[in-house]
């Protein structure tokens, strides 16, 4: 009965690819996802040359994204009802620009409900934290290491997102990145709903989210990788981060899929 199933299930696979061939996130040409030639075309951020607070490209010796927070007090108590100006994470990684092929894997996942995409995603991040092992955070430390990494966890999208898609994409993609680094998953956190963030600036952005992320599970004394897939003004991010802090977490380091610069 299970190899009937099994072979059944095959026969469907294979006449959805005849009906609907996979395509090239990248070039549209039939045959993979992410086809060899735009893979070997990816724009990646070059770790050594990015910025260690934000993840920003070429912002090692001074970011104008962050405004380098490097002299800010980043561990003072962060209040719920004022928008974050400083970055609580100890480092981000992010690994390509957003738009092109880095938007089109995005928007692939979440809108097209590609859920393949999604170990493609974890697959692409994995790549920039092994080189992030090679680069030091602001406090001397490799800006990812996974054996000083006790969980990963993921910005939730909102209830209504969750809804409309009928899964959390970064949960997908978190889960694959979890076997990859070898890092356990916690999904410790969740999301009360806000105004969409691709409406709003970079001050607004930080407003509209202060607050409505909270901690759901234990992470007291966790050395946690907080994972996205796209970076704007890094206000989902921060928010995550510091509820995770507020929450007890030993310390937040951030990857991202994408970058906005």
């Amino acid at each position: 009965m299970i190899a009937a199933s099994a072979a059944l299930l095959r026969a469907g696979e294979a006449l959805s690819e005849l009906a609907w061939p996979t395509r090239c996130v990248g070039c549209n040409m039939p045959g993979e996802l992410l086809c060899d030639e735009c893979r070997a075309a990816l724009p990646w951020i070059e770790q050594r040359w990015a910025c260690p607070v934000c993840g920003a490209p070429y912002g090692w010796l001074t970011c104008t994204e962050c405004d380098r927070s490097r002299g800010h007090d980043e561990t003072s108590e962060l209040s719920a009802s004022q928008p974050m100006t400083t970055w609580p994470t100890r480092a981000s990684v992010c690994s390509l620009p957003f738009g092109g092929v880095g938007a089109s894997l995005v928007a692939n996942l979440k809108d097209a409900h590609e859920l393949r995409l999604a170990p493609v995603m974890a697959a692409l991040m994995a790549c920039s934290l092994d080189e992030a092992t090679s680069w030091p955070a602001l406090d001397g430390q490799p800006r990812f290491d996974p054996s000083h990494t006790d969980v990963i966890a993921f910005v939730p999208a909102t209830p209504v997102a969750v809804a409309r898609r009928g899964f959390d994409h970064m949960e997908l993609v978190s889960r694959a990145l979890s076997g990859l680094v070898n890092v356990p998953l916690l999904d410790a956190l969740a999301r009360f709903d806000a105004r969409d963030q691709r409406v709003l600036g970079k001050e607004e952005r930080a407003r509209n989210l202060a607050g409505i992320v909270q901690v759901v599970c234990d992470v007291h004394s966790l050395n946690v990788l907080l994972v996205d897939d796209v970076m704007t003004t890094g206000a989902s991010m921060r928010e995550a981060a510091s509820a995770l802090l507020r929450g007890g977490a030993a310390s937040v380091s951030a990857c991202a899929l994408t970058r906005v610069c």
